[in-house]
């Protein structure tokens, strides 16, 4: 072997290993997400990583980055389940992807400012924080040992509140003290912490483990058209769509190269949408660009797109390994509701900060009636033509930001 080949098969087995890191830095996030709105970890799994397959492809292998289960529909995605269940839920989730995919040839014909015309922060940041402050009360149903919406006790209080304090302080003293890679997995460190906890209490059971065979197909769900559902997701579609705009400004920092104007943002945007529309096909959540992993990035300063597509191969590996999924569902439910806290009050800081950084005066006129009207539609239990929650609120904000005159100096 040439002295050229073997360094090309040293590298290529150094990038396998650090793409699966980067899947590790990305895990605790990416099944959170299923595991608290009752889809399928491993098909969140598969769609993660054939998600970050697409987007690659779509944007000529370009950018580092990883795609994985997105925060933002955790509250619709749990509404939906509930009242229309997973087939009738992927229907909007897919439609929200053509969301992406609309929005893209928007910002390919007018460029970036229409963006920040249709959805500037006097929209968006109250918009996200009605997301956060929708999902408080399931945050805390399950950290108490309740079901999402309080109906059932799952954990006896005592015991839960305790699972639910360790992973909670878990997760906050690595946020705040840890450093290096470690800092990057706060959620993972919490749900190991909690998880531990539980089994010593005694309220995890490997019944479901033992029964799942080692190598299954994953529980893929093909969606059902529901109308309804896409008139109420639909509208989450704008906090991650803006999320998207900085995770690519983030990662060209990182990285010192302009991905907004090479592959160009309509492509990142077109790539996430198509991967969150495939995803929901599939009976998975949909798919957002994951800033732990442009953290990694930032830390191994390993800026080879190659390792995100072996980070996507490991996780389509794991989606079908039977006994991984099954040992996922044993985590009980106080371990997922301590780590909610933090991370749906963080949803909802990131909402507010949005306001603040754009330095728009709240007390003017239009900017109060905006903001007012999208927090107190969104969280106030309104309804109009069947619309509400999240989906009116954005709706609602969008309607009243182009139709409202503009404040002059």
């Amino acid at each position: 072997m040439s002295e050229m080949e073997s360094t090309a098969y040293n590298f290529s087995i150094r990038d396998s290993v650090i793409g699966a890191q980067m899947l590790f830095v990305a895990f605790g996030a990416l099944v959170l997400v299923p595991l608290i709105t009752g889809l399928d970890p491993n098909v969140a799994l598969f769609t993660a990583g054939a998600g970050t397959l697409i987007f690659q492809l779509i944007t000529k292998g370009k950018v580092p980055i990883f795609l994985a289960s997105s925060f933002a529909f955790i509250a619709p995605i749990s509404v939906g389940v509930a009242k229309w269940g997973i087939p009738g839920t992927m229907c909007g989730l897919a439609a929200a992807g053509v969301v992406y995919i609309i929005l893209s040839q928007l910002v390919r014909w007018q460029g970036t400012d229409i963006l920040h015309k249709v959805l500037p922060p006097i929209v968006t940041g109250p918009v996200i924080m009605v997301i956060g402050l929708l999902l408080a009360p399931v945050a805390v149903h399950m950290a108490q040992g309740r079901s999402g919406d309080g109906a059932l006790v799952l954990v006896p209080y005592n015991q839960a509140i305790i699972v639910a304090i360790v992973s909670l302080a878990t997760t906050i003293l690595v946020t705040m003290m840890a450093k290096g890679m470690l800092r990057l997995i706060p959620i993972l460190c919490g749900v190991g912490t909690g998880y531990v906890t539980a089994m010593l209490l005694g309220l995890v059971k490997f019944d479901a483990v033992k029964e799942a065979a080692f190598i299954a197909w994953p529980n893929f769900t093909l969606p059902v058209w529901n109308l309804e559902a896409i008139i109420f997701i639909v509208p989450v579609a704008i906090a991650p769509a803006i999320e998207h705009f900085g995770d690519i400004l983030a990662i060209g920092s990182i990285s010192g190269k302009d991905y907004v104007d090479d592959p160009g943002i309509h492509r990142t945007l077109l790539g996430d949408g198509i991967a969150t529309s495939f995803a929901s096909l599939l009976g998975g959540p949909p798919n957002t660009t994951y800033s732990e992993v442009s953290g990694a990035v930032a830390i191994t300063r390993v800026f080879n797109p190659a390792v995100m597509t072996w980070a996507a191969i490991v996780a389509i590996a794991l989606a079908f390994i039977g006994k991984f999924g099954a040992l996922l569902s044993t985590i009980p439910v106080p371990v997922m509701g301590g780590i909610m806290i933090l991370l749906f009050g963080a949803i909802t800081v990131i909402g507010l900060n949005t306001l603040v950084r754009a330095g728009d005066d709240l007390t003017l006129p239009r900017n109060l009636i905006v903001v007012s009207l999208i927090l107190v539609s969104g969280l106030g239990g309104m309804k109009i033509l069947g619309l509400g929650g999240i989906g009116l609120a954005g709706i609602l904000g969008v309607a009243l930001n182009l139709v409202l005159p503009a404040v002059k100096d």
